[in-house]
């Protein structure tokens, strides 16, 4: 009898290696930026007490971060087609990641804190002998504002890609 051959397997998927184009791009720059501010503003919060709105705040630019970690992780190692439904559709999801979550979730958090060190400014004047947390809430409202802006940048980047007619990310 003739024999028949194996179906072929799955296809290969090669070694992993760093998408050095991506780390070069405009949006790999950006994301890099986004990374370090967004951390810088989530430590400043987490590291001082804090308390109400700040709960918000902190909640967000974690979620944010952890998120553009993800995007900035499988966009540099070339893997977002491993992400079932929306590795078809990779710049649009970071479009709407930059834009609704990124600019939308740190100007909140911007405001939020911008606010706080609004409150906290009888604290900075001299000979005030109680713990002050206006610098810390001033430096996270600076960090948030300067992160939202580079969310903005980024989104702006996607779309122009998009309004282009390209489909890739860089």
């Amino acid at each position: 009898p003739p024999t028949v051959p194996p179906p072929p397997g799955p296809p290969g998927r090669g070694s992993l290696s760093l998408h050095r184009a991506y780390l070069r791009s405009p949006l790999g720059l950006l994301r890099l930026g986004q990374l370090a501010l967004g951390a810088a503003f989530w430590v400043t919060v987490a590291a001082h007490k804090y308390e109400g709105a700040a709960h918000f705040a902190l909640f967000a630019a974690v979620l944010v971060w952890l998120l553009t970690l993800a995007l900035f992780g499988l966009s540099l190692l070339g893997r977002w087609e491993l992400v079932p439904w929306l590795g078809s559709r990779w710049l649009l999801t970071n479009l709407v990641h930059d834009l609704a979550l990124g600019v939308g979730l740190y100007a909140a958090a911007t405001g939020i804190m911008g606010h706080k060190a609004k409150q906290r400014s009888f604290c900075n004047l001299p000979g005030y002998s109680q713990q002050c947390l206006y610098s810390a809430y001033l430096s996270a409202s600076i960090c948030g504002g300067i992160t939202a802006c580079l969310y903005l940048f980024s989104g702006l980047y996607c779309l122009l890609r998009r309004c282009q007619d390209q489909r890739d990310i860089i």
